[in-house]
């Protein structure tokens, strides 16, 4: 089975990962907007443009499913890409928020704290999930320069830890960390240290267990196949691959080749 994930940049990878992890798909094909990432601060009407455009890119591909990794995609698009896409669409909220009340350690009074982009976060999709399944502590913070962190490459250090101090100095400790954007998984250790052991839950790992509670799946096959592309700066691209676990076998270059807004993509195929 060959997939579809569709990320704003580089985070989505996170996902990519853990599905590919699992070894029940021949191809998982990667498309990371990183000309035009981050996401999180655009109007929605422009997330919605920028996300039938990455329709329009995998309609012309063979796959059979696509996955959205993009939290602020989920929240603006899905129904709108779901109307255009030759292929069943699913998003990252839902998987997310069934994700803690999977967790046993999780209670109703459980502090909960979401983070992700200005959109994800104004949305309120988590926030209200998770109060519907009855849970009674919830709060949500928007770190937008969290994304930038990881776009960048910094994963640790004093800078990392003072944008967290920026965001969280006057926060309770919580329970329970829900990263709601896929680049977080990147810092997620970071993340966990920062609030004493906190526990954190990533959107990538719970996309797999809902795709396998609720499709029929192949079995698993063992080694999957990567196909990567980027709107921009393929040599970023390649290593935030291989920070992932992801290794490289080879890149190639379709300068011909125009995806948003006559940004050059770019093509590099992988193996996990």
């Amino acid at each position: 089975m060959r997939i579809g994930v569709f990320d704003s940049g580089v985070g989505g990878l996170t996902v990519a990962k853990a599905l590919g992890e699992s070894g029940r798909f021949s191809e998982i094909i990667y498309l990371g907007d990183t000309a035009r990432v981050p996401y999180g601060g655009r109007a929605p009407s422009t997330v919605v443009r920028y996300a039938l455009e990455a329709v329009e890119f995998f309609n012309a591909l063979s796959i059979e499913l696509l996955v959205v990794a993009c939290n602020t995609v989920s929240v603006c698009a899905l129904e709108e890409m779901r109307r255009q896409s030759r292929v069943p669409v699913y998003g990252v909220v839902e998987p997310g928020v069934l994700a803690v009340e999977k967790c046993p350690s999780v209670t109703d009074e459980s502090r909960i704290l979401v983070i992700g982009t200005k959109a994800t976060i104004a949305s309120s999709a988590y926030q209200q999930g998770l109060v519907q399944r009855g849970y009674r502590n919830v709060a949500a913070k928007a770190t937008p320069l969290l994304v930038a962190m990881v776009e960048e490459g910094v994963m640790s250090g004093t800078l990392l830890r003072a944008t967290l101090d920026h965001y969280f100095r006057n926060e309770v400790r919580p329970d329970v960390v829900l990263l709601g954007c896929t680049h977080f998984p990147h810092i997620r250790d970071s993340i966990s240290q920062y609030f004493e052991g906190a526990k954190t839950i990533h959107c990538g790992e719970a996309m797999m267990a809902w795709l396998e509670s609720h499709l029929a799946l192949p079995p698993s096959r063992g080694r999957t196949r990567f196909t990567v592309y980027a709107t921009e700066e393929v040599g970023r691209m390649r290593e935030a691959a291989e920070r992932c676990g992801i290794v490289a076998e080879e890149a190639i270059l379709y300068s011909d080749m125009l995806v948003g807004d006559s940004a050059n993509a770019t093509r590099m195929t992988v193996g996990l």
